[in-house]
């Protein structure tokens, strides 16, 4: 089998080197041709006070019967009508995102009623806007949204949803995709000036930063690898303002110390990549910067302790925490929010390569910690390990938060309903909880008990990767924990219970973009945490 490249020794235990040229000594190996897909379509968004004549269609957010006389100034009397015993006859119980679609009625090629529900949070708006959005990408024409009763902020909510749900996985297909121009989007509510700023600030950012997200996520391996996805990070941010990118290459990382990391990519010919990318708004607070750092897997074969082959096609997507939390910093970024953050995204590749290494291997991480590996499938906490340990040592955080698809255990314990958050610091995690409440993305803290450290003991090294058939979720965020201080404020999510899955009403199957939403508004919302022992 081919090599990476040359393999060099060094005395340090277990630290992966490579030689300085590996990158130039890569070999083509006839990696699979493709064609990059067009940039995804979403609808130009405007906002009016007054909805334009009957054409295309329209849109009647309802959250109970009296609302329509409210928001049917579109309609006349006899389409008021119509749409009314339509109701009835459906039995239309105006809960969030339920819907009903209308045709014949009017000028309007289509009529949709979409439940609000008995709530109008940010959260719930944007949830509803997804599934319309999801509901008309079939309709090329104009639509018209009738938000009225809505304030600026719900009906720019709205409108972000709809650009979110517009997202399509199918970038692939030679058949059965219509690549036509999708029509126009006009809100109509009473404060068009205002929702308008408020969307073009910040909403649509979002959409294209989740965009982006899932589209690499979704992308396969052979498209999507350390080196690609620091291209394509470093085309999103090109001629922002405020952003810096750095990318550490395998001498780099070798000349740092990240044992860790190197030995992940050890086993795959594509090398990886550990890619930081630096965001200081204007009016950003004194002090160090917030770092999210992400598991960035782009392949996930669980090396020399290789996976079973059912759905091992999905390990494309174990880099989704990276690509999260550089997504996250993309919206900020493109928004110009006045914050400073830097996203890391630990990029490599788990292989069976003969290069790889094996359990019983010993490894070192940047910061001199020794890790014996004892299942290669635990390979996301070791690059997660050089991520943390170098924005310890580089960037004197003001807080850390890190975000991966990291075990199966944690869908054990919280099937598909919150992603698992692990934390020392009661304040960060509280942070946490209420951004994740603010955009639809829950979280659910889950211990860090003390016996987890004896359970990542080992008799060789400072720490296992593995601790056990005990507590899988917990003792991967404790391993992670061991590479920053205590005195820093930080804390682990684990998203792959939240990451990606089957389609629903809101999505297409694949990416779910999980963590962009929650990291932008945490970091937007963050107020700091006292430094010092924690308090847990």
């Amino acid at each position: 089998m081919q090599r990476l490249g040359l393999l060099a020794c060094v005395a340090v235990i277990g630290l992966i080197a490579y030689a300085p040229d590996a990158d130039a000594q890569r070999r083509d190996r006839g990696t699979v041709v493709f064609t990059q897909a067009a940039p995804q379509q979403t609808r130009a968004v405007v906002f009016a006070a007054t909805a334009p004549a009957a054409a295309g269609t329209l849109v009647l957010p309802l959250g109970a019967a009296g609302d329509l006389e409210a928001r049917a100034a579109a309609l006349s009397a006899d389409e008021r009508a119509a749409v009314t015993r339509a109701l009835a006859a459906a039995e239309f119980s105006y809960g969030a995102r339920q819907s009903l679609s209308l045709r014949g009625i009017g000028g309007w090629n289509r009529i949709v009623i979409v439940g609000l529900g008995e709530t109008t949070s940010m959260a719930v708006l944007q949830n509803i806007g997804a599934v319309l959005g999801r509901m008309l990408m079939e309709e090329n024409g104009a639509v018209v949204v009738a938000a009225t009763g809505l304030s600026a902020e719900q009906a720019a909510e709205l409108a972000t949803g709809m650009g979110i749900g517009e997202y399509r996985s199918d970038f692939y297909r030679t058949s059965g995709r219509e690549e036509t121009e999708l029509g126009g989007a006009t809100i109509v509510t009473e404060t068009p000036a205002q929702a308008q700023d408020l969307y073009a600030s910040r909403g649509r950012a979002l959409v294209g930063a989740m965009a982006w997200v899932r589209d690499l996520s979704n992308e396969p391996a052979n498209v999507v690898y350390p080196e690609s996805f620091v291209q394509r990070a470093q085309a999103a941010f090109r001629g922002v303002e405020g952003v810096q990118i750095q990318v550490l290459n395998v001498p780099a990382m070798q000349r740092l110390g990240m044992g860790a990391i190197l030995g992940v990519g050890r086993g795959s010919e594509r090398p990886p990549r550990m890619l930081i990318v630096r965001y200081r708004g204007q009016g950003a607070p004194e002090g160090g910067p917030i770092v999210l750092a992400g598991k960035g897997i782009t392949f996930d074969s669980g090396g020399i302790s290789i996976k079973p082959a059912e759905n091992m096609g999905d390990m494309k997507m174990d880099m989704s925490g990276a690509a999260s939390v550089v997504g996250a910093v993309l919206a900020l970024s493109r928004s110009r929010a006045p914050v400073n953050v830097v996203a890391i995204a630990a990029l490599a590749e788990n292989m069976p390569d003969g290069a790889a290494i094996r359990p019983g291997d010993v490894l070192t991480a940047m910061n001199g910690k020794t890790i014996e590996v004892i299942n290669t499938d635990a390979e996301g906490r070791l690059v997660l390990a050089d991520a943390l340990s170098y924005a310890e040592a580089r960037l004197s955080p003001e807080a850390v938060v890190d975000v991966a698809t990291l075990t199966g255990a944690v869908r054990g314990a919280l099937g598909d309903d919150y992603a698992g958050l692990f934390s020392r610091h009661d304040a960060l995690a509280d942070q946490l909880e209420a951004a994740g409440e603010a955009v639809g993305e829950p979280l659910w803290r889950l211990p860090l008990h003390e016996s987890y450290a004896e359970d990542m003991r080992s008799t060789i090294a400072d720490l296992r990767n593995t601790g056990g058939s005990g507590a899988g979720a917990g003792t991967g965020a404790h391993f992670i924990g061991e590479f920053v201080s205590r005195e820093t404020p930080w804390a682990h999510i684990d998203i792959a219970n939240m990451a990606y899955g089957a389609a629903n009403d809101w999505k297409p199957a694949g990416s779910a973009g999980f963590g962009v939403r929650l990291l932008e508004r945490f970091v937007r919302d963050y107020q700091p945490v006292p430094r010092g022992e924690p308090e847990n």
